[in-house]
C-alpha cells in the first residue's frame, strides 16, 4: 500500500511536468525566446503585473487539481494514468476541466506579460485543441468510466466555467 501511494505521487510530479511544463513552460518560453528576461530585467509595468498574477493563479489551479486527481480520484493528469474515482470536489464543482482553465491562464498571463502576439496565437490554439480533445476522447471515456456518476456531473457542472 504504502509502495503504490509513493509511486502514485511520483507519477503525478512526473506527468505535472511533462504534459503542463512542456505545453505551458517550454514551448512558449522558445516562442517568446528572450522576452520573459528582457521583461524582468527592465522596470515591470502594469501588464506585467497582470500577466504574473494570470501566471500565478493559473499555477495555483493546477496544483490544487494535480493534488486532487493524486489524493481524492487515486491517479494522474495522463490519460495513460487515470483517476479511478470521478473527482467533483473543490474547483471541479465549478468547472469540469479547472485544470486545463489553469493552463490557459498561465498560458494567458505569459501573453499579457509579453505581448506576444506569436504567443497569443499558440494560446489559442492549445484552447481549441483542448477543447477538441475533451469533448472528442475524454468526455466520451468519462461516460464510459463513471457511468451515471458522470452523467449527472456533466449536466450539473459546466465544461470550462
Amino acid at each position: 500500500m504504502c509502495y503504490s501511494n509513493i509511486s502514485l505521487k511520483i507519477r503525478s510530479l512526473f506527468f505535472a511536468i511533462l504534459k503542463p511544463g512542456i505545453v505551458a513552460g517550454l514551448l512558449p518560453s522558445i516562442i517568446v525566446k528572450s522576452g520573459f528576461i528582457s521583461a524582468v530585467t527592465n522596470t515591470l509595468l502594469f501588464h506585467h503585473y497582470i500577466g504574473l498574477l494570470m501566471f500565478f493563479a493559473g499555477v495555483f489551479i493546477m496544483i490544487n487539481c494535480i493534488i486532487r486527481f493524486t489524493y481524492e480520484g487515486q491517479g494522474t493528469l495522463s490519460p495513460a494514468d487515470p483517476t479511478k474515482r470521478l473527482v467533483v470536489s473543490g474547483l471541479y464543482k465549478f468547472s469540469r476541466n479547472p485544470m486545463y482553465v489553469g493552463v490557459m491562464l498561465i498560458l494567458f498571463g505569459e501573453v499579457v506579460f509579453t505581448l506576444s502576439v506569436y504567443l497569443l496565437f499558440y494560446s489559442v490554439s492549445i484552447f481549441i485543441l483542448f477543447n477538441l480533445f475533451v469533448v472528442l476522447k475524454e468526455e466520451p471515456r468519462l461516460k464510459k468510466d463513471f457511468g451515471k456518476e458522470y452523467e449527472e456531473y456533466y449536466k450539473t457542472v459546466g465544461r470550462w466555467l
